[in-house]
Order: structure tokens, then sequence, then C-alpha cells
């Protein structure tokens, strides 16, 4: 798996389930996630078990990820049908109901092997050949800024994620880095020796 963090995420157009509800043919990534910041979000197939969880997660925090001016898009090797077929599914009986970000279908497997994230031959619990539990996360400059890969039975936070957008946008808004444990509403650190005293002087008790 190669190292995205700094580069651009790379770009697709592909089949999707649009948040709507909709059926398409041709979903771009860079247009949907244009001048937002973007979370990309493989998981590795509909109708399983960990993956429904993530996404109802990530699906209740919609309102918080608007206000962060931040796009979801969900990514598996599932085909577009299968995504809608998932959606139209209640929560009830396994399925995901109207969740509101885009699943795109990746069944040929380029997208995710292009991140780095198609489960290969080795001793993950993965089978071979689906998409892991892979998060990125993107600046308003498509810029790759922070990624999680979790093995197959290990569900992901998204609580953290929301940190990691807040902690993100805290670095470009003021310059000062977050150190281990921040949260929205915390100090920074400013990188200077001086800086670094200042902060563990204060707050080296509560890490």
């Amino acid at each position: 798996m190669g190292i995205l963090i700094g580069e651009e995420a790379p770009d697709f157009t592909a089949e999707a389930c649009t948040a709507s509800g909709q059926v398409v043919d041709s979903f771009n990534l860079h247009q949907n996630i244009d001048q937002r910041y973007g979370v990309l979000f493989f998981y590795p197939m509909d109708f399983t078990f960990v993956c429904p969880s993530e996404i109802l997660a990530l699906s209740n925090r919609a309102a918080v990820l608007n206000e962060l001016n931040c796009s979801v898009v969900g990514i598996s090797i599932d085909s577009k049908w299968t995504h809608n077929a998932w959606r139209n599914t209640d929560v009830d009986r396994g399925g995901i109901g109207d969740i509101n970000f885009p699943l795109v279908s990746d069944l040929d497997r380029s997208i995710s092997a292009s991140y780095g994230v198609l489960a290969g031959a080795g001793s993950s619990y993965y089978p071979k050949g689906v998409s892991v539990r892979a998060t990125f996360l993107t600046d308003q400059n498509r810029i790759v800024r922070h990624m999680v890969v979790n093995d197959e039975p290990l569900g992901r936070d998204m609580d953290e994620l929301l940190r990691m957008i807040q902690a993100l946008q805290f670095f470009e808004g003021h310059g000062q880095v977050c150190p281990a444990g921040w949260q929205s509403g915390d100090a920074g650190m400013t990188t200077t020796p001086s800086g670094v005293a200042q902060y563990l002087q204060a707050s080296s008790k509560l890490l």
C-alpha cells in the first residue's frame, strides 16, 4: 500500500448511487468535492456486517460534516445496482436506508488499486479482491492530509474522523499544530522550542 499523504487524491469517474438515490453512470470525484474538504470512505462490500454500522454512523453525522464544509464519498467493489438495493433495504433488515452521501461502484477495482487499498494475498482477514476499510481526508485543494486503514473486523470511529477534520482546519486557520488528544476548542502548539515548552508546561499532565 502506498502513502498518499501530501499527494492529490487520484481522480476517477465511475458509476454510482447518489445521495438522492439516483443511479448514475458518470460520477466524478473532483467535481463532487470541488473546493470542499473530502472524505473518501472505502469499505469491503454491501450487505455485510461492520460496513453498515460505519456507513450509518457517518451518515448520522451529516449535519456536522456539512458545517465543516466536507463532502463524503463511499466506495466499494459492488455494482451501482447493489448499492441501490442496499439503500432501499430498511435498517432493521440489514440495509442502510436513505443515507446522505453517494456510493461509488468500483467493479473493476481500478479506484481501489489507485489508492492502494485493494486486499491481496497475505495474512489480513479480508477476502482477496475487496476494498479494505480505508479513509482518506483531503483538503480544499484535494490534497490527502490524513489516512487510516483497518483490518476487516475493526470498525472505524467517526468522531475521530470529525476530530481530524477539525484539527486540519484549526492548523490551516491558526498555523499551530494539534498535539496528542487535541479537541476542538483546545489550544494548539506553536512549532518553536519555546512553543513546545510552553504547551507541555501547561498540558503534559493532561496528555
